[in-house]
């Protein structure tokens, strides 16, 4: 990319987003907030270290949807290690996850188990004030055509509908057209939301000016999540730079690097654990101290909406 490319998106970022870059609010008792990423590392990268100021005192519950399994094409494959990858990859997340949520505190009880939303199920765990979704679906490939292995199945290409059907990669249900994700999402979101009068939505920047380049994966877990509550006026949403925040410069403090770090730090050591191999040092360099976004501020509030829901049930 030239000079002038990079000068043209730091103009626009920084004509949108807020630096230094912290995307929570004051502390909400009654805001929810969900990071959708749709692989098990992309959160920790290119949302936090909003992620951690969530989790440890800016909203009642920090909900991590991950999208697929982050599996570059060996399905539930071992790549020749001891474990599957895309397990490794999961265990990274979780144990970031842990980490941030046990900041201040002795570890507590895991729970772990499927849960059925709109037919499917759906791997769950909660930890303290924190929720991770796990749908297991195959990783698209940057370009979003899929890989052999996993019969080029993508999100990209289910959106399309050059897919008729999405198959998670553990066998554990099937998404039948781009409609289907979308409602599993949505019930997703509305069983973790309860009453909350708030709901903020963490999701990769759509706009290619601002977020050029950007994996395909990223981008058409956006457009679900996205999609699954254009509906829903109370939802504040967020939308971050990804790949792109590489060519930016660093944007934050010493302090907030340090929580960005040690997140991604414990998410790598949780892969390793798990026999596969991590690349500290691109990433650290890349993306690491960045921490761009937008926000576009809800119209509404969501008990509301919970309350016209539930009476027309009734009538």
């Amino acid at each position: 990319m030239s000079f002038r490319s990079i000068a043209v998106i730091a103009l626009a970022v920084t004509a949108v987003l807020r630096t230094p870059a912290l995307a929570e609010e004051a502390k909400r008792p009654d805001k929810v907030s969900f990071y959708f990423a749709a692989h098990e590392d992309d959160w920790q990268l290119f949302m936090n270290p909003s992620a951690f100021k969530d989790v440890v005192n800016g909203a009642v519950k920090t909900v991590f949807v991950h999208v697929t399994a982050g599996d570059a094409g060996l399905g539930i494959g071992w790549g020749g290690r001891k474990h599957p990858f895309y397990l490794a990859r999961e265990n990274g997340a979780e144990s970031a996850i842990r980490f941030m949520a046990d900041a201040n505190a002795a570890p507590a009880e895991r729970i772990a188990a499927p849960m059925s939303f709109n037919g499917h199920s759906i791997y769950r765990v909660s930890y303290r004030n924190t929720v991770s979704y796990f749908l297991r679906v195959p990783d698209g490939h940057p370009s979003g055509d899929g890989y052999f292995d996993t019969g080029f199945e993508s999100l990209k290409r289910l959106s399309s509908g050059e897919n008729g059907m999405l198959r998670a990669v553990d066998g554990s249900t099937v998404y039948h057209g781009w409609n289907d994700l979308v409602k599993t999402v949505r019930a997703i979101v509305d069983h973790e939301r309860g009453r909350a009068a708030q709901v903020q939505l963490n999701v990769a920047e759509l706009d290619t000016r601002i977020n050029p380049n950007d994996h395909s994966d990223h981008l058409m877990t956006a457009k679900a999540a996205l999609d699954a509550v254009k509906d829903l006026s109370c939802v504040r949403k967020v939308y971050y730079v990804d790949y792109a925040s590489s060519r930016l410069p660093e944007n934050l403090d010493a302090q907030q690097r340090d929580m960005e770090s040690s997140v991604f730090a414990v998410t790598l050591a949780g892969v390793q654990a798990l026999d596969h191999r991590t690349s500290w040092h691109h990433y650290d360099k890349s993306y690491v101290g960045r921490n761009y976004f937008r926000v576009r501020n809800a119209a509404g509030r969501c008990d509301g909406t919970m309350t016209e829901m539930a009476s027309a049930r009734r009538r």
